[in-house]
């Protein structure tokens, strides 16, 4: 009985994706989806890049001492959430025509 409820919900879930492969988008949506996958690589590479630096300067602060060294660690995690901000901000929805 097990095994007849998996077979029957794995076929549904076969069929499913089937029907799904049939449809056919527009030009139009397809370049949309291309825009908006560009524009989620371009926030994903700022903040990649900004993740990259943020670990140069916390090596950089563990040269330092006492307050300082906080005081360039808070600094330094500032820096990167201004950088995640303003990567998540610079990206506006797509929609070429």
């Amino acid at each position: 009985m097990k095994h007849h409820l998996k077979s029957a919900l794995l076929a549904c879930a076969f069929l499913a994706l089937l029907a799904a492969c049939g449809k056919t988008e527009t030009p139009p949506e397809v370049r949309q989806d291309i825009a908006a996958a560009k524009t989620d690589a371009a926030v994903d590479v700022a903040i990649a890049k900004a993740e990259g630096e943020h670990d140069v300067e916390l090596a950089r602060c563990e040269a330092l001492a006492g307050n300082e060294r906080q005081a360039c660690k808070d600094q330094a995690d500032a820096a990167l959430d201004a950088a995640k901000d303003a990567a998540r901000d610079n990206t506006e929805p797509a929609n070429p025509q």
